[in-house]
């Protein structure tokens, strides 16, 4: 069974880097944190994979530009 992994732990994973990624990399990063066959949810949306989620996450506005690449828009994150 795959593991089970909130946005919220793929955003603190993003702000304790403290890198910029591109969509790419980003991806490769939650993969390799997560594993490959972990699917992610948040409040809002349930069974996605890594490219599903950073999708997600960014047409929700919660990265913002840097450095060439993107990062956790601290704005945008809900606290909860």
């Amino acid at each position: 069974m795959p593991t089970a992994v909130h946005g919220h732990d793929v955003i603190a994973m993003i702000r304790e880097s403290q890198l910029a990624y591109t969509r790419e990399s980003l991806i490769a990063a939650i993969l390799t944190r997560f594993g490959t066959a972990a699917r992610f949810h948040t409040c809002s949306a349930t069974d996605m994979d890594a490219a599903g989620l950073v999708e997600f996450l960014a047409a929700r506005g919660k990265f913002m530009l840097i450095d060439g690449g993107f990062t956790v828009n601290p704005e945008r994150i809900c606290r909860h």
